[in-house]
């Protein structure tokens, strides 16, 4: 049986008569990246609102570490840390100065564990900088760095590399891989930005709508990328005809554009005979090419057929 740090059971919220999270069933192994992928307005804030007790279920049930967070919160919440929307933080301050603060606050003020988180999300250089003259790679980075002050078993992330540049994104992207692998921390992430969830998540959460569709790891999703061959033609309206004559249906067998390409998306092994038919019957084939879908294409497909 799987050892699940988040568990959801027919978790929902309704807001006003609208139910913006609806009935879902989420599962967040240990040690694992989990990528709550969907377009914003989807319930993926709501839904770690609802996780952190900052906002209540109308229904459902919520345990963290296997445990109910009605009956034991005060034991769940210690070992959590998290982001949600920007952090804030003082804009006179230095980096340590700020996570000083935040320690003082909480009662866990020590010295060494802030030198050591400041390292962790490289930050330790800019001793002397003040949190506004950061750039916004640099605040996320903070932000992060008070989120595992307490050194969590659980951090969750709501849109943490939203707005950053490609940079900051990368710069994210790596710091979270370590968290997760180097210090073994489980991570819940969300985004709307579909390829940065496939380069960081072991686990994707597919949620629309205030549903979640569908859970699937990684290597699932690769395997239910859509392959499909790219023809160029001079003649589209030919090499369709051919096609048609050939049994292949449009929009089931292949689809195309004004632009003189065609996708063909069965028979992909045949793909030679049907460039010689089109050579045959005098139309000049500018490119064949055997393709895969990226995440973007997938997820559009994915959300719309269900």
């Amino acid at each position: 049986m799987a050892d699940y740090v988040i568990e959801t059971k027919g978790l929902s919220k309704i807001y006003s008569k609208t139910k913006v999270v609806d009935s879902i069933n989420m599962h967040v192994e240990k040690g694992k990246i989990y990528g709550l992928l969907g377009k914003n307005g989807a319930g993926k804030t709501t839904t770690m609102c609802m996780l952190l007790n900052l906002t209540y279920p109308s229904s459902g049930e919520i345990f963290l570490f296997g445990k109910s967070i009605d009956k034991y919160s005060k034991e769940i919440y210690p070992k959590i840390g998290s982001i949600i929307e920007t952090p804030g933080f003082y804009e006179n301050l230095t980096a340590y100065e700020n996570l000083k603060i935040i320690a003082k606050l909480r009662g866990d003020y020590n010295p060494v564990n802030i030198n050591s988180v400041l390292k962790i999300v490289n930050l330790d250089c800019e001793k002397s900088k003040k949190f506004k003259d950061f750039s916004l790679g640099m605040k996320q980075r903070l932000g992060i760095a008070a989120a595992i002050m307490h050194s969590p078993e659980l951090l969750i992330l709501d849109e943490p590399i939203n707005g950053l540049d490609p940079f900051g994104i990368k710069e994210i992207r790596a710091l979270l891989k370590r968290l997760s692998h180097e210090f073994g921390i489980t991570i819940l992430i969300s985004s709307h930005i579909l390829s940065e969830i496939e380069n960081i998540a072991d686990v994707i959460g597919f949620m629309d709508r205030g549903v979640l569709i569908e859970e699937m790891s990684r290597e699932d999703l690769f395997k239910r990328l859509d392959k499909f061959v790219e023809f160029e033609v001079s003649n589209i309206d030919l090499a369709i005809n051919i096609l048609r004559e050939l049994g292949l249906e449009e929009n089931i067998d292949f689809t195309f554009n004004g632009e003189g390409t065609i996708r063909l998306y069965s028979n992909l092994d045949l793909r030679d005979k049907f460039n010689a038919l089109f050579v045959r019957a005098g139309i000049d084939v500018r490119k064949v090419e055997l393709c895969e879908e990226n995440l973007e294409e997938f997820f559009t497909r994915f959300v719309s057929n269900n």
